[in-house]
């Protein structure tokens, strides 16, 4: 499991934002497109908010990529 920090300053990142610094896709539309299709889950539950606010201990998978957050 990948962990992703999140930056001091901030206390959550967005999913779309989250996707798009991990380089899992090239931009914030196709973020949308493949959260759309159901393709990440959050938690373990499908997610289809691309602005769902992900907070330290939460879990994102997509694809084989499984991403922990931390603060």
């Amino acid at each position: 499991m990948e962990e992703f920090k999140i930056r001091e300053k901030d206390e959550f990142i967005n999913l779309s934002q989250l996707l798009k610094a991990l380089n899992l896709v090239e931009s914030g539309a196709m973020a949308k497109e493949i959260i759309d299709q159901g393709l990440v889950k959050v938690d373990g539950e499908t997610e289809y908010r691309y602005r769902r606010k992900l907070y330290d201990g939460m879990i994102v998978e997509f694809e084989e990529n499984k991403i922990k957050i931390v603060k």
